[in-house]
């Protein structure tokens, strides 16, 4: 049996992976839950019959894995560090974490200890953006011309601001494109962030919409353009698969570096934002 702990559990996708666990997962045991949010953790853990936790680190030594789904991504790394610690593998949410810094720190700290981990967006799985990224990869419809990605934004929140949910698009885009793209400028219109994000030799625009669910991914290519809606049906299953694969021992897929690098982008397109200015991404 593996026992793992789900921290910071006050979203919708601790209860999705809740789900899938008590659902698919006969050999997985939630020993605990934990969230900063008061009351989140007990209504859960009486839904589900997992025990609370009263801090955050009060399973560290006992868990062969740690799941981390705290709204805040500048809580995620110190919340999750004493485990790392430990060895285990570790499932890391959007944002992974805030800050460039907190990125650094984090790699670091899981080379030194040689943890394996995965997360990140679920907009790496859905089948169309996968289609769009070996498009691209494989030269489908000839040279690659450009992009064209939108998604939901939530810049006003109490979870750290536009990192909360900016992810969600940047890690579509880096899928399909790559996720080590040059510079980027943004505009602010309304409720819409426009931002045009610079790779070798092509641009890909990316559309942060306040209050809107639609999640849409394309590629304009020499010889087809192609706009697609996508939606997340099964796609928190395949992301606690590969954490799964990862507690029962196999090769982690995901590079340190690819687990970092949308908040590079996310960090760069703040800035941008704020400067008005073409901003340099940074790389790990």
């Amino acid at each position: 049996m593996y026992k793992i702990a789900i921290l910071g559990c006050e979203n919708s996708h601790a209860i999705g992976f809740l789900d899938i666990i008590s659902k698919d997962y006969s050999d997985v045991q939630v020993i605990g839950l934990y969230s900063d949010e008061e009351g989140v953790a007990e209504a859960l853990g009486k839904k589900y019959g997992v025990p609370v936790m009263k801090t955050a680190d009060e399973l560290v030594g006992k868990v062969d894995g740690v799941v981390n789904v705290a709204r805040h991504g500048g809580k995620r790394y110190a919340m999750t560090k004493p485990y790392i610690a430990t060895g285990v593998p570790v499932m890391l949410d959007k944002p992974v974490v805030n800050s460039e810094e907190d990125a650094l720190a984090l790699k670091a700290d899981l080379l030194a200890r040689k943890v394996k981990a995965c997360g990140g967006s679920l907009c790496r799985f859905p089948q169309p953006v996968q289609d769009l990224k070996k498009a691209v990869e494989e030269q489908t419809w000839g040279e690659v011309y450009g992009g064209l990605l939108r998604a939901p934004i939530n810049t006003d929140n109490e979870y750290g601001g536009f990192p909360y949910y900016a992810q969600h698009l940047v890690q579509a885009m880096g899928e399909i494109f790559g996720y080590y793209p040059n510079s980027v400028q943004a505009f602010v219109n309304g409720k819409v962030i426009n931002c045009i994000v610079h790779y070798d030799s092509y641009d890909v625009n990316l559309q942060f919409v306040e209050k809107n669910d639609n999640f849409y991914a394309g590629v304009s290519c020499e010889n087809y353009g192609v706009f697609e809606q996508y939606r997340f049906a099964g796609c928190f299953e395949k992301e606690f698969a590969e954490f799964y694969d990862l507690v029962r021992g196999e090769e982690q897929k995901t590079s340190y570096d690819d687990i970092i690098a949308p908040v590079f982008v996310m960090c760069a397109i703040e800035r941008a934002i704020q400067s008005g200015k073409e901003e340099v991404i940074h790389r790990a």
